[in-house]
């Protein structure tokens, strides 16, 4: 049997009851119309980001075999002295987003024109390990951006789902079984009213 609530059995509780238990119906009906649409969002991100991913690691392994090639080209010290004084070459802005209710930090990453090195002993491949450097940092903010909203959105989906869940499973049934206890014993008292009466009216012939 179901714990009811703590409430007298009294029409005015069975008013104020109907009224709160029509209002938590539709506050499920609302959850799980969110519930829907975050676990829409969170296959789209998830797609979103798989892409990314595999994107991430294929131009990892190009930017990896350029800085390779960099530096048995070049040499260590030579490489570390060709990038001192570079100024950066992506331009990254942070700033708050939201969707359904749920915020995470959207970066947005632009390349920007390379700088020229004007050194003599620099090599081709250095200026390509730059450019593939370069576009990997942009698809790593872009990664980076799709699993933290990823992970946002998969923990408010999971949060709406308990909402749902207490609701539909917990409060609302204590709610209908305390209902169902006030019917019935105002009904048992109007019976006894009635019987009552008519004790009463048998008595008087």
């Amino acid at each position: 049997m179901r714990k009811r609530l703590p409430v007298p059995p009294t029409k005015s509780a069975l008013l104020q009851l109907s009224r709160q238990v029509r209002f938590l119906e539709q506050g499920q009906q609302m959850l799980e119309k969110k519930r829907d649409l975050l676990t829409r969002l969170v296959y789209e991100r998830l797609a979103q980001y798989r892409a990314l991913r595999a994107q991430t690691a294929q131009e990892l392994r190009e930017a990896y075999h350029w800085l390779g090639i960099v530096q048995m080209r070049m040499g260590g010290q030579m490489l570390r002295q060709a990038a001192v004084g570079l100024k950066p070459a992506v331009s990254i802005r942070i700033v708050a987003r939201s969707s359904v209710g749920v915020e995470y930090p959207s970066v947005t990453a632009e390349p920007l024109p390379l700088q020229p090195v004007g050194l003599m002993w620099t090599d081709a491949s250095f200026d390509e390990a730059r450019l593939r450097l370069r576009q990997l940092t942009v698809t790593l903010a872009k990664l980076g951006e799709a699993e933290n909203a990823l992970w946002r959105l998969l923990a408010a989906s999971r949060k709406t789902q308990k909402r749902v869940n207490a609701l539909k499973y917990n409060i609302i049934p204590r709610y209908h079984a305390t209902l169902q206890h006030i019917r019935q014993a105002l009904e048992e008292d109007e019976r006894n009213t009635l019987f009552q009466i008519k004790v009463l009216q048998a008595g008087r012939r």
